[in-house]
């Protein structure tokens, strides 16, 4: 009895992981910066549930697309051709459906998802295959992606695709409604809270992608990995089948952005989710997710999602309208947060060395 009560208390005594503690800071500063928004913001809304809901809703595609870039950046690798792929992907499934011709909606919906999907397969598969076959550095693979994807949206139409698919248009303005936490009008209706099928499925990735790193065997290889390659080698991992598999992932989970985008903006464009894959990044990176490798987790990156989110919309309730001000808060925020997460590691007995003037009484040279 005493040896496993023993047991317990070390288990207890663990430290956090690298991982655990990053995405910690990050949860801990979304709740933190709401809170102030609805101290101090709170006629602007922020105090109903719905703009919580309105997040995820707005943001439902970016937070896809944010955890298929987790998974390859945890893995060491890079992939910037997200954005491209969404904007390929819903160009493609606006003129499929406007199209295709079939009486049956949900044949027609079933056959645009998976459209999508294998948009977004092809692209996964041949950049998987360029960089974990052929050793190509990634960022040149998938900058070839994303001017490739955006060329070929350009191709499909110059001008923009309104969707007129009734069975589509129908499945957009579907919300899943939350009465108990909506609020009462100045006319006394009382109007619930309304979440998108796509913030839903969003939801869904995230918990599925968790799942993946956290409890199955590709997500522990793809840590390994992004940890030290030659000893992912040593313990006998087959590096290029989960770095080609981190890849395959991300190019589905794009392609279900796409889709995802669509159903919450039904109109294909050629500037669809324009500079969508470097707020992923962003996002990833403030969620705790480190561009070397071996760190990282897909609930920070939801919570990454969310800060950026809470950003914006903090600004544009603000005098301080200007997209500029916007970018530069979350510039700000991103310069912080690699700030800290250096801080944070070099204090954890990582290689690297705090310089001087970081260190908390270190001694003053002298002459």
């Amino acid at each position: 009895m005493s040896a496993v009560k023993t047991e317990r208390a070390a288990k207890r005594r663990e430290p956090l992981t690298n991982t655990s503690l990053l995405m910690l800071i990050s949860v801990c500063i979304f709740f933190f910066m709401y809170a102030a928004a609805i101290i101090f913001m709170g006629d602007s809304g922020f105090t109903k549930p719905q703009m919580f809901f309105d997040l995820l809703n707005d943001n439902a595609y970016l937070i896809i697309i944010a955890c298929s870039l987790t998974i390859v950046m945890i893995g060491g690798g890079i992939n910037i051709s997200v954005g491209g792929v969404i904007g390929l992907t819903v160009m493609a499934c606006a003129l499929f459906l406007n199209g295709n011709g079939i009486e049956n909606s949900f044949l027609s919906i079933l056959l645009t998802l998976l459209l999508a999907l294998g948009i977004g397969l092809a692209f996964g598969v041949g950049q998987g295959f360029l960089v974990s076959y052929l050793d190509i550095q990634p960022f040149i693979v998938t900058l070839a992606g994303m001017f490739l994807s955006r060329g070929l949206t350009t191709i499909l139409s110059v001008n923009p695709v309104k969707v007129t698919h009734a069975g589509f248009l129908e499945l957009v303005k579907t919300k899943i409604k939350i009465p108990w936490l909506g609020y009462t009008a100045q006319n006394g209706n009382l109007i619930p809270a309304k979440l998108e099928i796509g913030a839903v499925v969003a939801l869904c990735v995230v918990v599925l992608m968790y799942v993946l790193l956290r409890y199955m065997r590709l997500g522990r290889h793809i840590y390994a990995l992004g940890g030290n390659q030659q000893s992912a080698l040593m313990l006998g991992i087959n590096v290029r089948r989960a770095r080609f598999s981190s890849y395959v992932i991300s190019g589905v989970l794009s392609g279900l952005a796409g889709f995802i985008f669509l159903m919450h903006k039904p109109t294909g464009n050629a500037s669809v989710a324009m500079r969508s894959e470097m707020d992923a990044i962003a996002a990833s990176i403030i969620g705790g997710t480190l561009l070397t490798g071996g760190v990282g987790n897909v609930i920070g990156t939801f919570f990454g999602v969310m800060i950026l989110a809470t950003i914006q919309k903090i600004i544009g309730l603000s005098p301080l309208k200007e997209s500029y001000w916007q970018d530069m808060t979350s510039g700000a925020m991103l310069g912080f947060f690699i700030l800290l997460q250096s801080v944070v590691l070099s204090s954890r007995g990582k290689k690297m060395k705090l310089p001087d003037w970081m260190k908390i009484g270190a001694p003053k040279k002298t002459a």
